[in-house]
């Protein structure tokens, strides 16, 4: 059986420029959290999410050089791990920053808006899912361990759910989450511009040109955004 590792990073920012200065994991009952000196300044616009300041890894030593990144590395490297994240192609990109590539892992994220099939949840955020799906658990928003305990919740809904309703074994859900995972998702509808809350195949009939800019802005950004480009070539046919 595969070995899970539910975990989250707290960071400088959401591009792809920037830097974890916290990492927390849980694997069967074992947590962890750590705090890090981040190479470059943690902005106010990031301490205002996880509340992390400057002051507080003033006297914090880099990650890479601790003995928990070693650790980590061998932790998530393991041939048997499958390392589970919201989001994850975003703490995926800060954790290999750190010489950490896991072999396995699943997105949240992408599993959750997979199995919306008639694209009826408006934001697929962690925190939107928690209280949505109604998920009971004492946990901080935007503090690494708590949004992994959140997500480990998370992950047993949408486990049993793929179980359910594909008739699938345990192993065999986590598989096919593992390959959901794998691949940029098909997003539905837009949450944000002018055409907010309208589906994206609808503003492509109405205003080609500005998806066409959407993907443009895209792009060009720094922001790893994977499914949105994914989404926006596939209804221009790009």
């Amino acid at each position: 059986m595969s070995k899970l590792i539910f975990f989250d990073t707290e960071t400088t920012g959401n591009e792809q420029k920037d830097f974890l200065c916290q990492i927390a994991y849980k694997s069967g009952n074992e947590t962890f959290t750590g705090l890090y000196k981040p190479p470059t300044k943690i902005p106010p616009e990031a301490s205002a999410v996880h509340h992390i300041t400057n002051k507080m890894v003033a006297d914090k030593p880099a990650f890479q050089k601790t003995e928990d990144a070693k650790n980590i590395k061998k932790l998530f490297e393991d041939a048997e791990a499958v390392v589970v994240a919201h989001n994850a192609p975003f703490d995926l990109m800060m954790i290999e920053k750190e010489g950490i590539k896991p072999k396995k892992f699943i997105c949240t994220l992408r599993v959750a808006r997979h199995l919306d099939k008639e694209g009826k949840i408006d934001r697929y955020n962690l925190q939107y899912l928690r209280y949505l799906l109604e998920i009971e658990i004492d946990a901080t928003a935007h503090d690494a361990l708590g949004d992994v305990l959140v997500l480990e919740k998370l992950f047993e809904r949408l486990k049993n759910k793929i179980m359910a309703e594909e008739k699938l074994s345990e192993k065999e859900a986590i598989e096919e989450m593992i390959e959901i995972s794998s691949h940029p998702s098909l997003i539905k509808t837009l949450i944000f511009g002018k055409h907010k809350g309208k589906k994206v195949e609808e503003v492509l009939n109405i205003d080609r040109g500005w998806l066409e800019w959407l993907l443009a802005e895209k792009e060009k950004s720094d922001v790893l955004d994977e499914d949105w480009i994914y989404t926006l070539k596939h209804y221009l046919e790009k």
